[in-house]
């Protein structure tokens, strides 16, 4: 199958838009991402696809842990800073959004649609990323707003 051909046929499946984020010490990373599902209620698990290429990627897969932001129409901004279509340091993207923590120490978008606060029970390789299953160990969310969704490679609202 051709890589091109088939980024483009998935660039029709919307897909809801969050910030993946992590901490290991006093270093911070976040990243946008479509890839991401519940995969049981009991224990509550959701997972999250990662490119295994992009060596920042590494705090995720050694810190243990990570909180799922799911983002709402209001984040369009955070979710281009986080995506790496700007040229932000890791300090402004971060400080683009307010942020705090719940269990795990991961950090926590204080005005996502719903955060899951997640420990890391398996890391499964899958070609090009890695697929992280995290133990949701807390929740929190909000009222309920307008989601931010991406399709056909640009942003829209449900």
């Amino acid at each position: 199958m051709d890589p091109g051909l088939y980024r483009d046929a998935m660039s029709r499946f919307a897909g809801h838009v969050q910030l993946v984020t992590t901490a290991l010490g006093k270093d911070r990373r976040g990243v946008t991402i479509t890839a991401a599902c519940s995969v049981s209620d009991n224990p509550a698990t959701v997972l999250i696809c990662l490119n295994n290429s992009n060596a920042k990627n590494e705090i995720f897969f050694s810190s243990g842990i990570f909180a799922l932001n799911a983002l709402g129409a209001h984040h369009q901004t955070l979710a281009d800073a986080f995506s790496g279509r700007t040229n932000l340091t890791n300090e402004e993207r971060f400080a683009s959004g307010h942020f705090d923590t719940l269990v795990t120490g991961a950090p926590a978008l204080v005005d996502s649609l719903a955060t899951f606060d997640c420990r890391v029970n398996e890391i499964t390789r899958g070609s090009t990323h890695n697929i992280l299953f995290g133990e949701v160990v807390a929740v929190r969310f909000s009222e309920a707003r307008p989601a931010l969704l991406y399709m056909n490679r640009d942003y829209h609202t449900l």
